[in-house]
């Protein structure tokens, strides 16, 4: 017989129920985010578990970092594969394949979808060249229900989905997503990611978690500030902004470190940038 068990946890960030599921169930395969991971890893009861079954890890949702990725394979044995899809493409345009997964990519697009990276200007843009994100295929939605305007904001006359998002394409065909376009950056005229300010940064030992925002600045237009879960109540501005100075040039460093006990999410645990920034 061929079939499975779907362990459904309401709540993801009930990290007790979604450890007794692992403990109870022993699942195969495991849906998550990053967010999830990294409080999983950090969770000592989760840690403590066996995981005989685990065969594949997907995640969605929002960018793996590096570290996440690396823990929860050291944790749990099974690499993570990302994939990438909206609601509008019902919902996967792209996965890792399983025998050739590369950390920080989306993996290669699905079967009969096709993509495009843009420019503002529409023009297609060339492989490693970062523009946002355009999908055509079966899987994109006709359109927002009853809102035509909406529909003609984001779907061209030839069928081609502007997702928002920011990527590129590498010379092997697999996609990197950068970042949410209206995450970006400007910076004295420079487009700064926060992905990648973040996925520096989280490699701290002692950051939990981070996200970086765009602030108003009237000598640079945008100004960075990053907003910090630590483990160690030590860890101060400086040590933030010399550990990413090591990684990152200097327009991508921020301006000011805000240290909090925890970042606002939604309730499948994506990090709120725009209550963020509605701090400022």
């Amino acid at each position: 017989r061929i079939g499975a068990h779907t362990a459904f946890v309401p709540n993801p960030r009930d990290l007790p129920s979604v450890v007794k599921a692992f403990d109870d169930y022993k699942p195969a395969l495991f849906c998550g985010l990053n967010t999830l991971f990294v409080a999983l890893c950090n969770n000592e009861a989760f840690r403590a578990l066996d995981f005989p079954n685990l065969q594949v890890t997907l995640s969605g949702g929002m960018a793996l970092t590096h570290d996440a990725a690396n823990r929860w394979a050291e944790v749990t044995g099974c690499r993570v594969s990302e994939g990438y899809g909206l609601t509008e493409t019902s919902p996967t345009v792209s996965a890792n394949p399983g025998n050739g997964v590369q950390i920080g990519t989306i993996g290669v697009p699905v079967p009969g979808t096709e993509i495009q990276i843009r420019d503002d200007d529409g023009n297609v843009l060339g492989l490693d060249e970062a523009g946002e994100l355009c999908v055509r295929g079966p899987q994109v939605m006709a359109g927002y229900w009853q809102r035509p305007e909406a529909t003609a904001e984001v779907i061209d006359p030839d069928g081609w989905f502007a997702t928002g998002d920011i990527a590129l394409v590498q010379p092997d065909g697999y996609m990197r997503i950068v970042d949410r376009k209206k995450d970006m950056i400007v910076v004295s005229g420079f487009n700064v990611y926060p992905n990648e300010l973040e996925d520096v940064l989280v490699a701290h030992p002692d950051v939990v978690e981070c996200a970086a925002v765009g602030i108003p600045s009237e000598s640079t237009g945008e100004a960075i500030r990053m907003y910090v879960v630590r483990s160690n109540p030590e860890l101060s501005e400086d040590d933030v902004r010399d550990f990413m100075r090591e990684g990152l040039t200097g327009y991508k460093v921020p301006k000011s470190v805000v240290f909090k006990d925890e970042l606002p999410k939604t309730a499948v645990g994506k990090i709120l940038r725009r209550e963020l920034r509605d701090l400022d």
